[in-house]
């Protein structure tokens, strides 16, 4: 069974600007993906799907295969994992006649991971490959979503209005089941289930991965934070 990293990288980046080739512990966002993924040995391949020729180089120079640059119409901010995923799996196809069969997903907005735990997620949908659709990473939540709440205009109200209990909101975490937040460290999907009409990349079998909490960068602060975490190590 033959499993591919697949990182992806655009060059539009509007929440942190030029994120993936902004330099985090002393080298490029992106190189951290690439260098956990080389060091993983559950990867047969490591591909960087970009739309910028900067992205690519970078890329090549610490490792990575980059056999094709992604069309900008499948890099735009309301692009979906699909479509980069798809233009992979066809390019791979009709160039190369090499078709994995599993895309592990490494976003390099999750850059620390440890390789061992990518080779531990990868065994885990092999094991269950016939009867799951993909395998998504998460780590608990201190809080439960039930204990959020939501502002109509200027007033408070709660998420879950069915809710019999008074108060919902205020009951001790203990009450309610844990949850989990998909964190990016590593979603797997199966090559044979992109090809099928189904429209997301993940079905309604997915194997759960749990890992330590993992810091996804969104917005500016969360870059500093990671900073400051790499500094402490």
């Amino acid at each position: 069974m033959k499993t591919f990293a697949l990182i992806p990288a655009r060059a539009g980046s509007k929440g942190v600007k030029n994120k993936n080739t902004r330099v985090l512990g002393g080298k490029p966002l992106i190189a951290h993906s690439i260098e956990v993924a080389l060091a993983c040995d559950a990867f047969d391949r490591v591909i960087v799907t970009t739309d910028s020729k900067d992205i690519a180089d970078i890329a090549k120079r610490f490792g990575a295969d980059v056999p094709f640059l992604r069309p900008s119409e499948l890099a735009q901010d309301k692009s979906n994992d699909r479509s980069y995923i798809e233009h992979a799996l066809d390019w791979l196809d009709n160039h190369e006649g090499v078709m994995p069969d599993l895309i592990a997903i490494l976003r390099p907005t999750t850059p620390l991971r440890d390789p061992l735990l990518l080779g531990e997620a990868t065994a885990k949908l092999t094991y269950h490959f016939h009867e799951a659709t993909s395998l998504r990473s998460v780590h608990a939540l201190p809080e439960p979503p039930q204990k959020m709440l939501q502002m109509q205009e200027e007033w408070l109200t709660g998420f879950f209005p069915d809710d019999p209990r008074k108060e919902y909101f205020n009951l001790p975490r203990q009450f309610f089941p844990t949850a989990y937040q998909p964190n990016g460290y590593i979603d797997i999907v199966k090559s044979s289930f992109i090809r099928t009409e189904y429209e997301g990349i993940f079905g309604a079998k997915m194997v759960g991965f749990e890992t330590p909490y993992s810091v996804e960068i969104d917005a500016e602060q969360e870059f500093k934070y990671l900073e400051f975490l790499m500094e402490q190590r």
